[in-house]
């Protein structure tokens, strides 16, 4: 790949803290306070919205007793930015789409404790330890959270003082690169995916004989187990990518913040590798800031997916036009009974059946032999993993199928490389004409990697109303046009300058080489350019200054002011 040749990215002096901020916003000990209720007891680094409080414990009904760990996803505050924004979207570049920083949104990942104590008044030790995040790697902080934990309900202060000291020694999150993280005694290695790697191919992190000191290797950084969350719900989970897809407003009602984050985690990932690009909401509250928002009737609901385990939200979202209702998760071994889908009418209470209850129709022809594999497996008692594998693998493909013939049709829509003129602006990219689209189906479409059969067409029709199309096209689009300004500076290149100069005006050769110097600064950035590209870009740039007077050489090689 012409772009993973052409980037080496330089991690600039950090200072103290700077390594922690690239993994972690802050940590938070959420409390419950008699007269206050939840109530954060201490943080390490910045002041939060209060909210999490309310996100960082289960509500009273869930009943969760012991441990349990959990996840939540909440609004940035306008006006928030970074100091370390511009250095980590290096990283960013690297990563795929599913996996870059959520620029608007904050990741809170929870670990609470509830256990019955006598010498408290309430009778119960209740406590959380929370680790804000802007990255959505959910398996890696749970596995985090399982290490520093147990430990800081031991010890107190002084252990996540530890634990924070550590992590500002960690390499920064880096795509494709093989991570060893020291943590609380222990060591954790893992590997962050890049977008150039196969979709549905993990590469996986081997042992190596220099690994004594390893104790823990992640296969993955963020996939959740698929087949435990859709179990409950299997015999719809093609239907269940249709809305997905489409962007449907969903809700999931669950008796945990535990199953109800692990199944909207599931839902927002059974698309991959096309990224959901509306809101979603693995636990949501009565208390949350967005709660008015998404839960009016005087108008539609949003396009948003949202977990809930509040019985007040059966009456408050009985207006939706899908509900998922998750029971007890079931182990795997056990046979999840076929259920059909449910009328809506039908949901009254949180403790109505599990089930799915909506009047959607789905476009495509539901696919018994996925439905016999998974049971097959559970007849046969087939590991969970190999399960998780099988739905994940069917879900890639479904997803495949669909994508191929848009991308085929973007890809139509690129000048051609002869079109590219170095002395001209670079061409724009042709439209993107709904009709044009929908004739190349015909010969083109998913019928071609998909037996599926059914309404191919009304799917496309209505996924291109959807917010999930705008996202996937912008970010097409935004891919395609540095592709096409990377292919009109490698011919800029290819060029005489010198040759070309001799006919300008000592004006037009200054200015040139402020666009050419600008070019630079932006290629370097952003553009997916040749190897060897910028330094002879770089060459050009020098050359022409070295023609022109002492003075303006002075001025043309001082560095741009910030």
């Amino acid at each position: 790949n012409l772009r993973k040749s052409s980037i080496t990215v330089e991690e600039p002096l950090l200072l103290p803290w700077d390594r922690f901020s690239s993994w972690l916003h802050c940590i938070c000990v959420v409390g419950f306070d008699l007269e206050l209720g939840q109530a954060v007891e201490g943080q390490h680094t910045v002041i939060l919205k209060t909210s999490i409080c309310y996100l960082s414990f289960p509500d009273s009904n869930s009943g969760c007793l012991g441990d349990t760990q959990f996840c939540f996803r909440f609004r940035q505050a306008a006006g928030r930015k970074s100091s370390l924004g511009c250095f980590l979207d290096h990283f960013d570049r690297d990563a795929p789409v599913c996996l870059k920083r959520d620029q608007g949104y904050y990741y809170g990942y929870v670990y609470f404790r509830q256990v019955r104590d006598k010498s408290l008044k309430r009778g119960y030790f209740q406590k959380s330890l929370v680790l804000i995040s802007k990255l959505p790697y959910v398996t890696f902080f749970h596995s985090l959270l399982k290490l520093i934990a147990p430990e800081y309900f031991e010890k107190q202060e002084p252990c996540l003082e530890a634990a924070c000291n550590d992590i500002d020694r960690w390499p920064t999150p880096c795509p494709g690169k093989i991570l060893t993280l020291p943590i609380m005694g222990v060591v954790m290695k893992l590997r962050i995916p890049t977008c150039y790697d196969k979709p549905g191919t993990s590469q996986l992190v081997q042992s190596a004989p220099s690994d004594s000191l390893v104790s823990i290797i992640l296969p993955t950084v963020h996939e959740v187990d698929l087949f435990r969350c859709f179990h409950p719900v299997f015999f719809h989970i093609q239907m269940l990518w249709e809305l997905v897809l489409l962007g449907e407003a969903l809700v999931v009602m669950a008796p945990s913040p535990a199953e109800s984050s692990d199944t909207v985690l599931a839902l927002v990932s059974c698309i991959s590798p096309l990224c959901y690009c509306s809101d979603f909401r693995p636990y949501f509250t009565i208390h949350d800031s967005e709660f008015k928002e998404y839960t009016t009737r005087t108008q539609a609901p949003p396009s948003v997916i949202l977990g809930v385990t509040n019985p007040f939200f059966a009456k408050t979202l009985q207006h939706w036009p899908h509900i998922i209702r998750i029971g007890d998760m079931k182990q795997a071994g056990e046979m999840a009974k076929q259920m059909k889908v449910k009328k809506l009418k039908n949901l009254k209470t949180l403790d109505s059946k599990p089930g799915v209850y909506t009047a959607y129709k789905p476009f495509l022809n539901k696919d018994e032999d996925i439905i016999k594999q998974l049971q097959k497996g559970v007849q046969q008692k087939r590991p969970s993993a190999a399960q998780n594998a099988i739905l994940r693998r069917y879900f890639l493909e479904l997803t495949q199928s669909f994508i191929i013939p848009l991308e085929r049709y973007v890809a139509s829509l690129m000048p051609l490389q002869k079109s590219i003129s170095p002395w001209k602006s670079p061409p724009q990219l042709r439209p993107f004409i709904q009709e044009e689209f929908m004739k190349t189906l015909e010969k083109a479409g998913p019928q071609l990697t998909s037996r599926l059969k059914g309404d191919w067409i009304g799917l496309y029709r209505q996924f291109l109303r959807s917010p999930n199309f705008d996202g996937w096209f912008r970010n097409r689009r935004k891919e395609m046009t540095q592709k096409l300004e990377a292919l009109h500076l490698e011919a800029l290149c290819e060029e005489d300058l010198q040759l070309r100069i001799q006919k300008h005006t000592e004006v037009e050769t200054v200015d040139l080489v402020l666009k050419l110097k600008e070019k630079l600064v932006s290629a370097k950035d952003q553009l997916p350019v040749k190897p060897g590209t910028l330094p002879k870009l770089q060459a050009h740039i020098e050359s022409i200054i070295l023609s022109l007077p002492e003075d303006l050489q002075g001025i043309l090689h001082k560095p741009p002011s910030p």
